[in-house]
């Protein structure tokens, strides 16, 4: 058994606090307050009072302390807007605007955070967070003690010198020297006079105008500084840089005075009391509740119920070898000796209890022992991330919080050669169950109905399972519990959730297997270090359930994770399992064809150049427009080169440039052979003739499934070379595929959310949506309707789903923005419930954060507060769009749930092999093939109970393209 307790540094060993209470660290409170304040969605304590800065910080804090284990920290503000800057400068940061209202009221709320954790809170009248910051760290450099500031703020790495350093605890990452001149260009000590010329204009430092910091960071390294600089001025060669900093010369030095940090400000506290005091961890609980921070909450309860301190852990003892009991936590120091006692913040630590499991009766205890808790924890080590090739490496498990094992099944022999590769020929395999026997032990716990068993993106596990006849049942998976909590908010891997939740870092991947051309795989890394990463994973997982699950009541989420997320883990892992068979030759055909069209068109893009070039070299290709064929004055980005995107291509062939339009055709071919033709054959199952796509199942911010490598989700549907490509994808012999996807699914969402009663009896009684459309705006009978008006009442109606606007309603119709504009107006004062659904979704994402579709999942909008308009009108279209992708996305899975069943039931050999958005695809054998279409339509119109009516289409064909 081997103890790996301690809770992992957010840096290397080599730059991580010592621990030993001589160093000092200053943690910039009024950075994080927005930095938190940014990064989580809006939340609201019980009364309404927003917290998510508040939850960021104590998130924040409370890692900081696991981690550091210092004694001498305390946390820095800035005290009023107002400060000695401004006697000289009365325009210093005169712009920024009013921090947000939700942000106003935590401003108090997190200085109580600070008081909770017994830290020092520090802020004086007149001068700045940064003041104070470099006031201590000079003061504690000059008594010979180490410094550390926790931030990420440019304008304190003024102070990076020995002995002074920073840290960025959101990115892991220290900052010395060496990242100061990667920012700045030149070293912490000429940071101020980069900075006095660059200027900044969020502070409304002036600097010099026309002069970034790539400049000043030149000019700061030729001149040595800023006054030798100015006084140098006239040697500058360039006329009109030479110009401004004559002329800006007084402002430089009064910028100068501005960045300068003033490290004589006076001290709120003096230095040697900024110490971490005991805790009254009461006090610090009962904060935490009244915030409604559960998950916090819990940790420091778990905590506190196991010893009835989160303060002096002792340093864990060494590791014991394999199979031995865990050591005792060594003693505490006596009060009387000498030696500092080391006070541990580790809110989250509980002891690691790992058993390396190498024969059948180790393993039958551990099964046991699931009975008895009736909760396993399972996860699985393999030789690849591919199910269907992969090896079973070997099986993690744990029961509780703290205890699990590792049962290696596939290791390979340790050993060595002279030249440090690994050599397995001269030494036999390590002692481990055979795989079929352990797996036959397993089987039953894994099928048992009374053993929940607990996995992290259990899908993977379950096809492995699957593939040796284990059909694990039933299952949790932390992963789906987390997304359905959180979903678009952040990522769900479990070391990014051990991180939020947890406040711990997990053993890293490549500490075990290596990275780059010395990974090794799983099977040959030694049975000591599988023991602490694989058990580590089982237990993490366990972890998260736990602290996770209970909140699905609490949030009123439970139905969406039990009948639309955790369905589908069994449903989609037997899809990918499956595959789709694809014809190899017609493929390569396809790829022949297109190089031969891909050469034809770039003859004649070289013909109407007049030379030959790269086509796929946006930079070659941007010169030739707009230097060679002089096709108007072109955009450059920050790196000099023309942009050739597909805008702004497409508006050159607007303008009826040929070059462009066949540029853009070229693209489009390179791409779907790049993409398709060629990528396809290559993932394509020699075993099988089929190829296996992975879908994840918590991808998206709506709740859509996403397919990678390959996806099969964007293969163009109405251009013939898209057609083509999906011919490639063929049934097996006796075999046909179906193709059932819900009709107008999304129009029909907005009919139901927005409560359009036109449009809703339009549905009911079956008319053509667009035509109906466009006899409801235009005032056109539905027997006088143009197929032109038809097209331009479709564009609208699938347009407003996405929020078009003028301009780009008007370029996909070919009519002035004025024009389309008007379409648009039109169109919302005839549906003017459609407006007021609008206004009010983006209302209610403002206010909290998300949208919700019909089912209630959480779709969120972190950019729905942003000060940029543009991206302010990003989240708002966002905004709209989610709750109709989301619900159409929640239907589906519904559906796909209940389908499998439906055909096991009707005694169907149907097998469900794709969905694609809207559309799932089946394999079906020959003769039941129409009886199989009747059944799926069937289910897939009652998963959901509307306003409206669900409408599903069937197609049967031999190929993709046939059946669709």
């Amino acid at each position: 058994m081997t103890d790996t307790s301690t809770a992992a540094s957010p840096v290397s060993p080599a730059a991580a606090p010592s621990g030993d209470g001589s160093s000092l660290y200053l943690v910039d409170g009024s950075g994080f307050i927005f930095r938190a304040f940014h990064a989580l969605p809006m939340l609201t304590r019980p009364d309404g009072t927003p917290v998510n800065a508040v939850l960021g910080f104590s998130n924040m804090l409370l890692k900081l302390l696991a981690d550091l284990k210092a004694e001498a920290v305390a946390v820095v503000f800035d005290s009023k807007r107002l400060n000695f800057r401004n006697d000289f400068y009365p325009e210093y940061k005169a712009h920024r605007p009013e921090p947000p209202e939700e942000l106003k009221p935590q401003f108090s709320l997190i200085r109580e955070a600070t008081e909770a954790f017994c830290l020092p809170c520090l802020e004086m009248e007149g001068y700045e967070a940064d003041d104070l910051i470099a006031t201590y760290a000079r003061l504690a450099r000059e008594a010979g003690r180490d410094v550390t500031i926790v931030s990420s703020d440019k304008d304190l790495m003024q102070l990076v010198r020995p002995g002074v350093r920073m840290m960025d605890p959101m990115k892991n990452r220290m900052i010395g020297p060496d990242e100061v001149v990667e920012k700045f260009g030149v070293p912490p000590e000429k940071v101020v006079d980069v900075q006095a010329l660059a200027g900044d204009s969020v502070d409304n430092v002036p600097g010099v105008p026309g002069i970034g910091i790539k400049t000043a960071a030149q000019l700061i390294t030729e001149f040595g500084d800023l006054e030798s600089l100015l006084a140098r001025a006239g040697e500058i060669k360039q006329p009109a840089r030479r110009q401004k900093l004559i002329d800006f010369a007084e402002q430089a030095r009064v910028s100068r005075r501005l960045v300068l940090l003033d490290d004589n400000a006076p001290l709120p506290k003096p230095l040697d009391e900024l110490r971490v005091r005991e805790p009254d961890h009461q006090k610090l609980v009962d904060f935490l509740k009244a915030q409604g921070f559960r998950t916090i909450v819990a940790r420091v309860q778990a905590e506190m119920a196991k010893d009835g301190s989160i303060a002096d852990a002792a340093a864990p003892s060494a590791a014991p070898a394999a199979g031995a009991p865990a050591a005792a936590p060594a003693a505490p120091q006596a009060s009387g000796e000498a030696a500092p006692r080391v006070r541990s913040h580790s809110l989250h630590a509980v002891e690691k209890r790992y058993e390396l499991v190498q024969d059948a009766e180790a393993l039958r205890r551990w099964v046991e022992r699931a009975r008895e808790t009736g909760v396993l924890a399972v996860d699985t080590e393999t030789d690849s991330l591919t199910p269907a090739t992969a090896t079973l490496v070997g099986i993690s498990l744990a029961t509780e919080p703290g205890l699990a094992c590792y049962v290696p099944l596939a290791h390979r022999a340790e050993g060595a050669a002279a030249d440090g590769l690994l050599d397995f020929s001269a030494a036999e395999a390590p002692k481990q169950i055979p795989a079929d026997e352990a797996l036959a032990i397993l089987k039953e716990v894994l099928e048992d109905p009374a053993v929940l068993k607990v996995g992290h993106n259990f899908k993977f596990d379950h096809q492995l399972f699957s593939a040796r006849g284990v059909r694990v049942a039933p299952l949790d998976d932390s992963m789906l519990i987390s997304y359905v909590l959180e979903g678009g908010s952040h990522g769900h891997g479990m070391d990014e959730l051990a991180e939020l939740h947890l406040a711990y870092t997990p053993i890293p991947f490549k500490e075990v297997c290596g990275s780059g051309k010395s990974q090794i795989t799983f099977d040959r890394v030694p049975l000591d270090k599988a023991l602490a990463y694989a058990a580590e994973d089982a237990d993490i997982t366990l972890r998260l359930w736990t602290l996770l699950k209970p909140r699905l009541v609490d949030e009123r989420m439970v139905t969406i994770y039990e009948t639309l997320d955790r369905p589908l883990v069994p449903v989609v892992a037997d899809m990918e399992r499956c595959g789709v068979r694809v014809d190899q030759a017609a493929l390569a055909r396809l790829s022949q064809d297109l190089s031969v069209r891909l050469a034809e068109i770039e003859k004649d893009v070289h013909a109407l150049a007049g030379q030959s070039f790269n086509i796929g070299s946006p930079k070659q290709l941007g010169e030739v427009l707009f230097d060679v064929l002089k096709l108007g004055a072109g955009k450059k980005s920050k790196t000099g080169a023309y942009s050739t995107d597909s805008s702004v291509l497409e508006e050159l062939a607007e303008q009826g440039h040929t070059i462009a339009q066949r540029v853009l055709d070229w693209r489009q071919l390179a791409k779907l052979k790049s993409t398709y033709t060629d990528a396809l054959q290559e993932k394509i199952d020699p075993a099988t003739g089929r190829v296996h796509t992975a879908f994840a199942l918590a991808a998206t911010n709506t709740g859509r499934l996403s397919s990678t490598d390959p996806n099969l989700q964007n293969i163009p549907v109405r251009t013939e070379e898209g057609r083509k490509i999906r011919r490639a994808f063929v049934a097996a012999p006796g075999h046909k595929l179906l193709s059932v996807d819900y009709s107008q699914i999304e129009l029909r969402l907005v009919a139901e959310m927005a409560n359009i009663a036109a449009l809703k009896q339009a549905f009911h009684e079956g008319l053509d949506i667009h035509a109906a459309t466009a006899s409801q705006v235009f005032g056109i009978p539905l027997d006088k309707m143009t197929s032109d008006i038809r097209r331009k009442a479709k564009a609208i109606n699938f347009g407003i789903i996405y929020g078009i606007s003028g301009f780009g309603l008007g370029r996909q119709l070919g009519i002035p923005p004025g024009e389309a504009n008007a379409f648009i107006k039109a169109y919302l004062e005839r549906f003017h419930e459609l407006k007021a659904w609008m206004e009010a979704t983006k209302a209610f994402a403002r206010q909290h954060g998300y949208v919700t579709t019909l089912f209630g999942r959480r779709c969120y909008m972190p950019g729905i507060q942003d000060k940029n308009p543009a991206r302010r009108g990003f989240a708002e279209r966002q905004a709209i769009n989610a709750p109709i992708q989301g619900t159409a996305a929640d239907i589906m899975k519904r559906a796909m749930a209940r389908v499998p069943k439906a055909l096991e039931e009707a005694g169907s050999g149907a097998r469900m092999l794709l969905q694609v958005h809207d559309e799932l695809l089946f394999e079906v054998p020959e003769g039941q093939a129409e009886e199989a279409a009747a059944l799926v339509r069937r289910v897939m119109e009652g998963a959901a109970s509307l306003g409206v009516p669900l409408v599903a289409d069937a197609g049967i064909g031999d190929n993709w393209d046939e059946a669709h």
